[in-house]
């Protein structure tokens, strides 16, 4: 693919309504100038000293913004957030997107906003360094008020958008918006809708979800099919392919370093490399600019081979934005095309 190709793609962005349902988070950065910490007199203990802080969507909320950076002209967040600072600072930073319409995000005062906190160390002439994160999550199941609303949220939003995003972002199951009874409603959802785009990715793995579109990384795909994690790219390969034709949907694969694998229910296979670093990097979010930019592309009409090439020069552009849970622009990615 070359960028007038993408550019014929890129311009029926514009044209898209996308739902974004999952778990949002927001990721509060707290710049820390190492040049002035302090020692507290009361426990003998470092004192860093932030000098500034950063706040932006994460988890689901970096698909929105990837979206957004893409220039998709609709999109639908539907998740919740708590009734909190931390919520209030989260849909702020929705807010801030072109075309993102909140009136599917649900505050909550029965939760609490999934936050990381992610302190970094800046040095002139130096990559940030991370620090120890402080994490908030949920710890109880998603009070059923709540799933209902969301599950009502997804049968309004599917006959007025062209595709669906569903990203699982928590470590205990039933604590966040995929639940086991949003799921059941989406088999429904997506036979009523059969020209729906609807794309799966869940770090506790997709065994269990109906048939929509897949997309994990190498271990996941290990843990699912039992695949060796090192296997060969053409044992990949062809174990996505078998996998494509069993769920009747499309199945992405990356695979760090070594690229993305691809393949379609009719056989197809797709494979993109990976493009060589430019310099330091950070893979905070490369995952998510992935799922954005396979999403609209594919339901820009793009084939699967160039949807991959498309997420490869996405994931190429964010990695290598420090500090950062970034994203890529249709001009950053088109100048690496």
């Amino acid at each position: 693919m070359n960028a007038e190709e993408f550019r014929a793609i890129a311009h029926e962005y514009p044209l898209l309504r996308i739902a974004v349902v999952g778990d949002f988070c927001l990721d509060r950065y707290l710049e820390i100038d190492p040049t002035k910490q302090e020692t507290s007199l009361e426990t003998g203990l470092p004192v860093h000293n932030v000098m500034n802080v950063r706040a932006q969507p994460g988890g689901a909320g970096t698909i929105v913004s990837n979206l957004a950076a893409l220039g998709v002209g609709a999109i639908y967040p539907v998740g919740f957030a708590g009734n909190d600072g931390e919520g209030a600072e989260l849909s702020r930073a929705l807010h801030q997107f072109p075309g993102v319409k909140t009136d599917h995000f649900q505050l909550s005062d029965q939760r609490r906003t999934f936050t990381y906190c992610k302190p970094l160390l800046l040095e002139p002439g130096k990559p940030p360094v991370e620090l120890n994160r402080l994490d908030s999550k949920n710890w109880t199941p998603t009070p059923a008020v709540l799933e209902g609303r969301l599950i009502g949220s997804l049968q309004e939003l599917a006959p007025k958008v062209q595709a669906i995003v569903l990203l699982d972002q928590v470590d205990v199951p039933e604590t966040g918006v995929i639940t086991t009874r949003l799921l059941r409603a989406l088999d429904p959802i997506v036979e009523k809708n059969p020209e729906l785009l609807v794309f799966a990715d869940s770090r506790r793995g997709l065994r269990g979800y109906p048939p929509v579109c897949f997309k994990m990384n190498g271990t996941e795909l290990s843990a699912l099919t039992g695949i060796p994690p090192d296997a060969s790219l053409d044992e990949i390969e062809r174990t996505v392919a078998a996998l494509a034709r069993d769920q009747k949907r499309e199945v992405f694969v990356t695979l760090s370093e070594r690229g993305i694998v691809a393949a379609s229910p009719s056989g197809e296979r797709a494979y993109a490399p990976a493009l060589p670093m430019r310099g330091p990097i950070d893979i905070v979010g490369a995952g998510d600019a992935v799922t954005a930019n396979l999403i609209a592309a594919l339901a820009a009409g793009a084939a699967v081979k160039e949807s991959c090439e498309i997420a490869m020069a996405a994931a190429s552009v964010v990695i290598h934005k420090l500090g950062t849970t970034g994203t890529a622009t249709t001009k950053e990615i088109g100048e690496l095309l």
